[in-house]
């Protein structure tokens, strides 16, 4: 073993591609990603406002949400040229007011505010959907009381009449709305995965040998997976522990249990994503193809972890892939550590939920036996055709 894990450093250092990915992508992708995070809220979202009315109470409106840090009203007065501007997502939202908006207002009737948003841009368009409800709810607030001061209604009964029930609501784990840490460590994450990914596939690849246009596996395969899991990964454990440090350490994010348990959770993760690797690489067994289909396999997997779309609503489909990928398993234990401060044993028990892998590390296990014997007859067959080719030609010299 002492041997194969020197000619994997030896492999390492001879490659300069598969060092960078163990160096410096990995440092420089997580600090950019949390660069274009690190405002912790979005602010000054375009915002198209269709005004047709043009009256003094669409115009305080319009007030109320440019006072809103996280909307940017831009004029239009066409609302077709508006639709076009949210088709090319040039605006992210709509609002149009109709027109003799405030005379319906205040002669009984029941105009409609028309707000359309974006939903393929999914966190945006919420957080705009509720910012805009919100900015329109409270100036239309003061035209109510308003109208009912008109109709006689006692003063002090106005407020209990427009809003007889007040609600408030505080997100328990993220009381600042912050994206920083509610989807900074996901997407990290979800980027771990697959940069560990990259990089156990190609070491693989360099197991293959090649003879007349075909990779072959060597005949001490198993031991080579085995050096290049010990080899690879303390040293993509060390880039998570990194992640964690930065967020936790010294960005200061909220954090209620240990770190040190989100460590044994990354190197489980980390050991479930080789078994995944390892089933792949042996159906493809070409490194072209190899890379392609675990690229296509986990580049997604931030969308299945269920932080921004709720697991149960998935399709079923997509909670089935889910099961597949470690980083939806890693998640699990990360929340509860970071927001409910769960101990080792309530992690212990959210590792159970790995028992997948180990079928398909059985499948990988079978599935080498297959092509390695297969491999087997065929080399022995190009021996024994070799070898009769060769007689021949020793008879024919023999006969001359």
């Amino acid at each position: 073993m002492r041997v194969l894990l020197k000619q994997e450093l030896k492999r390492l250092w001879s490659s300069p591609w598969q060092l960078a990915l163990v160096t410096y992508i990995p440092l420089i992708s997580i600090l950019c990603l949390w660069w274009l995070f690190s405002a912790g809220l979005p602010r000054q979202l375009p915002v198209a406002v269709v005004d047709q009315d043009n009256s003094q109470l669409t115009r305080t409106l319009i007030r109320n949400l440019t006072a809103n840090s996280v909307i940017k009203p831009i004029a239009y007065t066409q609302l077709a040229d508006a639709e076009a501007a949210m088709k090319q997502a040039e605006v992210y939202a709509i609002v149009l007011f109709p027109y003799e908006f405030k005379k319906s207002l205040l002669t009984s009737g029941t105009p409609t505010v028309d707000i359309r948003y974006n939903s393929q841009f999914l966190l945006v368009g919420k957080l705009l959907s509720s910012q805009l409800q919100l900015s329109l709810g409270a100036g239309l607030m003061e035209v109510a009381g308003l109208k009912q001061l008109l109709n006689g209604v006692n003063s002090a009964s106005v407020a209990v009449n427009l809003s007889p029930v007040t609600s408030q609501t505080t997100a328990l784990f993220n009381r600042n709305n912050n994206y920083v840490g509610f989807l900074v460590p996901p997407v990290l994450i979800a980027l771990l995965q697959l940069l560990a990914m990259m990089t156990f596939v190609n070491s693989l690849n360099d197991s293959l040998i090649s003879k007349n246009d075909a990779y072959l596996l060597p005949d001490d395969f198993w031991r080579q997976v085995g050096c290049k899991v010990l080899f690879y990964t303390p040293i993509m454990a060390l880039h998570g522990s990194f992640i964690l440090v930065w967020l936790y350490g010294y960005l200061s994010l909220p954090i209620a249990g240990s770190m040190s348990l989100l460590v044994v959770a990354l190197v489980m993760m980390l050991l479930a994503l080789w078994t995944l690797v390892i089933l792949v690489f042996l159906l493809m067994r070409e490194p072209a193809r190899s890379v392609s289909f675990c690229t296509a396999l986990f580049a997604p997997a931030f969308a299945f972890m269920g932080v921004t779309f709720p697991v149960n609503d998935m399709p079923l489909l997509a909670q089935w892939w889910r099961l597949i990928m470690p980083s939806s398993h890693y998640i699990d234990s990360h929340i509860s550590v970071i927001s409910y401060g769960a101990g080792f044993q309530q992690v212990l028990t959210q590792f159970l939920s790995y028992w997948y892998f180990l079928i398909v590390l059985a499948l990988a296990w079978g599935l080498y036996r297959v092509v390695y014997g297969k491999q087997s007859v065929d080399q022995q067959a190009d021996s024994l055709i070799s070898g009769r080719v060769n007689k021949e030609q020793a008879n024919k010299e023999a006969s001359l």
